[in-house]
């Protein structure tokens, strides 16, 4: 696979991401570790199921290094229970601002990577683009509060998490996309017992709160997870660092089409920081392959 097929393909995750505010809405009165452990069961039972019918036995998997599940369940699962946590522990806004530090990490991070080298445009792409996400998150004039430390340090390990999941799938290029559906079930048994541990069960209370669940289990937290492991594996991870911050915006968009949210003057500002920071992004990442050639 070509590492711009790669890069296209990592961000369909993240437009797949966009639909997550959306969906969560319905799922109420669903608690967050109940709805992880449930959304994941059926993303790992369609990935299951599409390694079947490809004739791959993913179960073959299982005898993966150490280090191979370490990352992947880490990831997974270690992302989703530390941003719930924070979310407990510090006001949503600012927590959430804190952990979507991940795209702009993953694009230093990436500069650690063999092949790949970090250019100043790409910093300054992946700090617009979280200038405008920022507008987005941070209510106006609210700033983090010590009085939040613990849940703010929890939210900067949550993107500490994704963020090193992320970068150091390249290194582990070789193992199939395929494992990704144990990583999902992994993540379902681990919330499900969190979610004993921490909260009340609570079952959707309509139709479309469990078809929400089965929309979620099928894209946001499944295929996109698929998806995004091809993207780091074979693409360009600068780009798709940077176009991740499109994720609230095209969220928020989304979200006042829906009748959900309202467009304000605010959305207008954020989506210009953050296409400019893509775009940024993108010319320095054509000017690397021109230089190279």
């Amino acid at each position: 696979m070509s590492r711009p097929a790669a890069t296209i393909i990592g961000f369909c995750a993240i437009l797949l991401w966009s639909l997550l505010a959306l969906l969560t809405v319905y799922t109420a009165p669903v608690p967050p570790l109940q709805l992880t452990a449930m959304s994941f069961t059926v993303g790992g039972a369609i990935g299951l199921a599409w390694s079947a019918l490809r004739g791959v036995n993913p179960l073959r998997l299982i005898r993966a290094p150490w280090r191979v599940w370490l990352l992947g369940v880490a990831g997974l699962f270690g992302y989703h229970f530390l941003y719930f946590s924070a979310l407990r522990l510090a006001p949503p806004a600012q927590a959430s601002l804190i952990a979507y530090l991940w795209p702009l990490l993953i694009v230093l991070f990436s500069g650690l990577l063999p092949g790949e080298r970090l250019r100043a445009g790409h910093v300054a792409g992946a700090v617009l683009a979280l200038g405008g996400a920022g507008l987005l998150i941070l209510p106006r004039g609210a700033l983090p509060s010590g009085t939040y430390l613990i849940g703010y340090i929890l939210a900067l390990g949550c993107a500490l998490t994704w963020s090193g999941y992320s970068v150091l799938s390249r290194r582990v290029a070789d193992v199939p996309t395929d494992i990704v559906g144990l990583y999902c079930l992994a993540t379902a048994v681990l919330s499900l017992v969190a979610h004993m541990a921490f909260e009340e069960t609570a079952w959707p209370a309509t139709n479309a709160g469990w078809l929400a669940i089965f929309l979620l289990g099928l894209g946001p937290v499944g295929a996109a997870f698929y998806l995004w492991d091809i993207g780091m594996k074979k693409g360009n991870i600068q780009m798709l660092g940077v176009a991740s911050y499109a994720a609230p915006l095209v969220s928020t968009i989304i979200l006042v089409v829906a009748g959900k949210a309202v467009a304000s003057p605010t959305l207008l500002n954020a989506a210009l920081l953050i296409t400019a920071g893509a775009i940024l992004a993108a010319r320095t990442g054509r000017r690397k392959r021109g230089q190279a050639s």
